[in-house]
């Protein structure tokens, strides 16, 4: 990979955080936990605890997602980064700048 390739990856992949780091600070405020004293109906407060587990499940997914693009960062410059860790080949560039977080090729990840 050239290194002009990653340096525009990296800032593809620092816009990325930036966004991703907006998406969790508002998930955090939407898994707080619900008052029991708030004046909503049985029914709504099911609804409201479900959509509560629902939304810790995307927060966990963003943030492990989060630690993959904080690891490209710092990783980018490694002799081994774009390199699939399965047979060690390539992996494309459209596929990083699609999925910056992949780290097989397209053939080992699909095994």
């Amino acid at each position: 990979m050239v290194n002009l390739n990653k340096s525009e990856l990296k800032t593809e992949v620092a816009k990325r955080i930036s966004n991703l780091k907006k998406e969790i600070d508002e998930l955090k405020e939407l898994t707080k936990p619900i008052a029991p004293d708030c004046a909503i109906g049985r029914v709504s407060r099911m609804d409201a605890i479900n959509n509560r587990s629902v939304n810790i499940a995307a927060l966990t997914k963003k943030k492990e997602k989060l630690l993959a693009l904080k690891s490209i960062i710092n990783h980018i410059y490694d002799d081994n980064f774009g390199k699939c860790i399965s047979c060690g080949k390539e992996i494309p560039l459209g596929r990083i700048l699609i999925i910056p977080e992949s780290n097989k090729c397209m053939n080992c990840a699909s095994k």
